[in-house]
């Protein structure tokens, strides 16, 4: 059984090692796409940051002291 689980885990560990390359440039096509960034609307990014943090009473925040309790 642990020798199993051994061969297991190196299988897994090989599987996981052979999906890692680098993805060109001309084969990103649309992902590579101004449109498709996350983070192309500047003040959009900034409301949703600010609706995160004051909603989420657990989080530190981001560049400000505190947090914790969620009253702003």
């Amino acid at each position: 059984m642990k020798k199993m689980m051994q061969s297991l885990a190196v299988m897994l560990g090989a599987m996981a090692l052979a999906g890692c390359t680098t993805v060109k440039p001309w084969e990103r096509a649309m992902l590579a796409d101004y449109t498709m960034r996350p983070d192309r609307d500047p003040l959009g990014n900034l409301l949703a940051e600010h609706m995160w943090f004051s909603r989420e009473a657990a989080s530190g925040g981001r560049s400000v002291g505190g947090g914790g309790c969620g009253c702003n």
